[in-house]
């Protein structure tokens, strides 16, 4: 079983509890106006890995992970390679390494199903309070990834929300409410992170002849972000 990987990064203290081995999996069927990644865009692009040699990879920094660390695979959209990183997974149980799934929550069918069945923790990306923000700046509607949280739900694996705050459009009262609210009725959410939206990754878009669609939109303060922190329950 072979994936397309567009790169790794060995020690990441950002994507999951405690120290990760992370995989950023080339592929996306969305195109999020904030998306830091448009190099993993494309399908066809990255390296091929076995699952075997990604997992025997990771495996190497096992001593770094601690009681809480493990694997976290990214993208891209890691749901487009659900076989591949079910069959990843499954090696990094034989080696007793934790599993974690950063994903948009935008696909589900049998094959996710069967991925999320060797998935130890879910990272699930909010990203609007509204259908018609999802609609205008994702690439898709608000459903798909209610529908997959309702899927983690019934399969009792411990997820966290997140959301990138973005100054004007969900950087509200009632986008924090929802997660709030979305975190009450899913008792698998045990914590919810609000991450600043930043413009570091214009350069890749530069690089590619792109235009960085959120361009026009600030990076909140510390002080936006702090404030809305404070409304946070979880």
């Amino acid at each position: 079983m072979k994936g397309r990987i567009h790169s790794i990064q060995t020690l990441g203290t950002l994507d999951g509890p405690g120290v990760r081995f992370v995989v950023f999996v080339q592929g996306c069927n969305l195109r999020c106006g904030c998306c830091h990644n448009p190099d993993t865009w494309a399908c066809e692009g990255g390296r091929e890995m076995t699952a075997a040699e990604l997992a025997e990879t990771a495996a190497r920094y096992r001593t770094y992970f601690g009681k809480d660390g493990g694997i976290t695979v990214s993208g891209g959209e890691p749901l487009l390679q659900s076989d591949f990183v079910r069959a990843l997974f499954e090696e990094c149980h034989a080696r007793g390494i934790h599993t974690c799934l950063d994903t948009s929550g935008s696909l589900l069918d049998g094959r996710v199903r069967a991925l999320l069945a060797v998935t130890d923790r879910v990272l699930l990306d909010i990203k609007y309070p509204t259908d018609a923000q999802y609609r205008a700046f994702v690439g898709c509607g608000i459903e798909p990834p209610l529908a997959f949280l309702d899927e983690l739900q019934a399969k009792g694996i411990p997820t966290t929300l997140r959301q990138v705050t973005i100054p004007s459009l969900n950087d509200t009262a009632q986008s924090v409410e929802m997660l709030n609210a979305l975190a009450a009725a899913h008792s698998v959410v045990d914590g919810v992170e609000l991450l600043p939206f930043r413009k570091i990754c214009r350069v890749k878009y530069d690089n590619m002849g792109l235009e960085f669609p959120f361009d026009r939109y600030e990076t909140p303060t510390a002080e936006q972000m702090a404030e809305l922190q404070k409304k946070l329950k979880y």
